[in-house]
């Protein structure tokens, strides 16, 4: 533990933050200059409570830059700094109350912090987290709220974080996914000139869609995407990245990756793999070696084949720290790293190489909770593996805003998008669904005006991830069965649609009931009780006898076309006369 970036990459993988041996250290996570010489300063952030819980605790950890880095948690009045002792034992409790109280739904809670890296702003609905302090060679190690420790305190919360650095320089803040997915957070960030930046995060429901779509990609595949999902109670708790699903299960996608890995490492034997560093290094090229098992990159080194766990956490194995040119091979790394990610790295030798979004996660093998998640989020932004700041020139997908001048950084919990709810989307297939009375013959010629559709960024729509071209088919309403129920029925219903009795008897009579259903429930109310109201004043009629029985049912045809004629036409009864 000597540097800062030592200790911020620590923090990380133990859940532990502590104070470096070298204070000085001049590199954060961005690998940008602190300048910690420069006047103190501090932010504003605002905590808006998007949930429809009165009840959302905010707790704000750090390293203090301005305090020789000593860690550094927000007291609960939102502007008093508190720097805890260095105990004399492990697992101490805090001794200042640090939970910040949010307001009610709807309402800001403004607080105030100084410089900071490795910073965290947490939440947690209903329940105040549990920090506790363990004791250091350079201070207190603040023990954090982990997932992957099902004896954690805080385990069976519901709780979440965003990570921050603020220094005289920048300041820098981007929500994750790359430990677990739980409560929507969004951030939008204000300079000194008024412009904003924004990152939507998930929408209230994001959650539930992240987890239902683990659990279809399961039952697509088998490999195991249903084991990520953590259930309290009969009800979705959070979404497990890979890492922290295998940290709790070491067989969890133990083999996924081996033949797409093997492909990988084949298709550049004679193909050489150019990387672009995007840094002095410039592009390197890398060829597989003769026993396949490492691609090398003349005069710098290695890549190994990487397992699972490698790629997923992108800190172990083969891309772990090297003992020679280690920058260099981290800086490789990432980007193969990233290519295995969105599955990329077999169908383009140049890495990275301006991917358009929508070729990401098209293999069968990819990184399946990434993909769902990207697509979850209102704008497709959020860290889902450490290296998903990897870009060739494309659209962001770290889900990050910067600035040098920040004024103010608002921090949303809950989903509601406080920012930017709402996006004008020009549909490229302009025509709407055609409504027209029954009475009216349809005219094929009817001029339709092009027209753009306000498409509500809170329900998780976001065409720019998905290509959407077309207006959204209108929902059908859909019977929502307990989590456990659906996946023990999943499988039978999968084997029952692909069976002959489905297919060629049970299909067509269910697809002849459902539209029957549609036709009959597609009429209006009143269009219903005017036909039930003809029929039973036909029979009511003719059974007592009111009705006359001329010759050929005469009289019985002009009181029934009367009664159609007073209907207005919203009714056709054709009588066969002889």
């Amino acid at each position: 533990m000597t540097t800062l970036s030592d200790v911020i990459e620590i923090q990380k993988t133990s859940n532990v933050l502590q104070a470096p041996a070298i204070p000085g250290d001049t590199t954060d996570v961005q690998n940008d200059t602190i300048d910690v010489s420069a006047t103190s300063s501090t932010l504003s952030v605002g905590l808006y409570n998007s949930t429809t819980s009165s009840t959302v605790y905010a707790y704000v950890t750090g390293l203090a830059l301005d305090n020789n880095s000593a860690v550094y948690l927000l007291q609960s009045d939102g502007s008093t700094a508190y720097y805890p002792a260095n105990p004399t034992g492990t697992g101490q409790p805090l001794q200042a109350n640090c939970a910040i109280l949010l307001g009610a739904p709807g309402a800001t809670t403004n607080v105030t912090i100084p410089y900071l890296a490795g910073a965290r702003i947490w939440f947690c609905v209903g329940n105040t987290l549990t920090f506790l302090l363990n004791q250091g060679d350079t201070g207190p190690g603040l023990v954090e709220p982990a997932v992957n420790n099902t004896s954690d305190p805080n385990y069976n919360y519901s709780w979440d974080f965003c990570e921050l650095t603020f220094n005289s320089s920048q300041v820098y803040a981007n929500i994750t996914y790359v430990d677990f997915v739980c409560l929507p957070i969004a951030l939008t960030l204000t300079n000194s000139s008024g412009t904003t930046q924004h990152v939507g995060g998930l929408p209230a429901n994001g959650l539930d869609n992240v987890c239902n779509g683990l659990i279809a990609q399961n039952t697509t595949d088998g490999a195991g995407w249903d084991q990520l999902v953590v259930t309290k109670n009969g009800s979705y708790l959070r979404a497990l990245a890979p890492t922290n699903g295998i940290a709790l299960d070491s067989t969890l996608f133990q083999d996924y990756w081996t033949d797409y890995v093997n492909s990988c490492w084949s298709q550049y034997i004679s193909t050489p793999l150019v990387i672009d560093t995007q840094a002095s290094w410039g592009k390197v090229s890398g060829l597989t070696s003769n026993d396949r098992t490492q691609i090398t990159f003349s005069g710098v080194g290695s890549i190994s084949k990487p397992s699972a766990t490698d790629i997923f956490g992108a800190n172990s194995g083969a891309f772990a720290p090297q003992a020679t040119n280690t920058a260099e091979l981290l800086n490789i790394g990432a980007r193969i790293d990233a290519a295995l990610n969105r599955s990329t790295l077999l169908s383009d030798a140049n890495q990275p190489d301006g991917e358009v979004v929508s070729t990401f996660y098209t293999n069968a093998v990819t990184n399946h909770y990434s993909r769902i998640t990207h697509a979850a989020n209102v704008d497709g932004r959020g860290y889902t593996f450490p290296y998903d700041d990897v870009t060739g020139g494309g659209v962001d997908q770290s889900g990050f805003v910067s600035d040098p001048s920040p004024t103010n950084l608002l921090v949303t919990v809950g989903g509601g998008n406080a920012y930017a709810k709402r996006e004008d989307i020009e549909q490229k297939f302009v025509q709407p669904a055609r409504k027209m009375k029954r009475s009216v013959q349809w005219v094929e010629d009817v001029k339709v005006a092009p027209q753009n559709e306000t498409r509500d960024l809170e329900m998780g729509e976001h065409p720019k991830l998905l290509a959407e071209i077309s207006p959204a088919p209108t929902p059908t309403p859909k019977i929502s069965l307990p989590p456990f129920v659906e996946r023990f029925i999943t499988p039978y219903v999968s084997k029952l649609q692909a069976s002959l009795f489905y297919t060629q008897r049970l299909r067509p009579l269910l697809d002849f009931i459902n539209q029957f259903l549609v036709s009959f429930l597609s009429l209006s109310l009143r269009a219903v009780l005017s036909r039930i109201f003809l029929v039973a004043f036909f029979f009511v009629f003719y059974f007592l006898g009111i009705l006359p029985h001329e010759a050929k049912g005469q009289s019985q045809r002009r009181i029934l076309e009367a009664a159609v004629a007073a209907s207005n036409g919203n009714g056709t009864i054709v009588i066969q006369g002889s």
